[in-house]
């Protein structure tokens, strides 16, 4: 099993694939294998997570929690999420209206998924990584239960979580945005 998750790392590296982007994949436990042809008309395999929009309703209601993000404004958004599914691709696989939310899409290079967890909720979490506290490091707002929604997979024993979006995000974007309407 081991050997099997590490060649499995491996071959996405030599094709040139994120590492930040495999070690989420694996993270939330999903290792499907997929293929995809590449522009040369050669073939490469790549681990990915399917998004909701994409895979068949094949699953029963039963495989899905009922998520609830409490937005900047104080909205409540709900959505249905699909177990090994982080809540940023339930976010953004459910057009939830979260502005900013998940600019390096997971791949551990921003702190714009940043969540605010309830305490108890927050203690029941796989644990918290060093490459993930340095991402926090950088987040607006952050309180001892706050962690990235790109690292926090849905498990069905999070049927009904409620998480807060903080009143404020650090996102580059942003910033580069207000730079160029300053030069016009």
């Amino acid at each position: 099993m081991i050997a099997q998750g590490i060649s499995g790392l491996m071959r996405p590296l030599r094709s040139g694939l994120n590492v930040n982007k495999i070690r989420f994949i694996y993270l939330c436990g999903v290792t499907e294998q997929h293929s995809t042809p590449a522009k040369q008309g050669l073939e490469r395999g790549f681990s990915s997570t399917h998004k909701l929009q994409d895979a068949p309703e094949e699953s029963s209601s039963a495989d899905h929690v009922m998520v609830h993000f409490i937005n900047r404004d104080g909205e409540r958004l709900t959505a249905t999420a699909k177990e090994g599914e982080s809540l940023l691709e339930v976010v953004v696989n459910q057009n939830l209206a979260i502005d900013g939310f998940g600019a390096c899409e997971g791949t551990l290079a921003c702190s714009t998924c940043h969540l605010i967890f309830e305490k108890d909720t927050f203690q029941k979490l796989d644990a918290i990584s060093d490459e993930e506290l340095d991402m926090l490091d950088l987040a607006y707002g952050l309180t001892e239960t706050s962690r990235l929604g790109c690292q926090v997979c849905i498990k069905k024993s999070m049927d009904g979580l409620t998480v807060r979006v903080p009143m404020d995000v650090s996102d580059i974007r942003r910033q580069l945005e207000v730079g160029q309407q300053s030069k016009q």
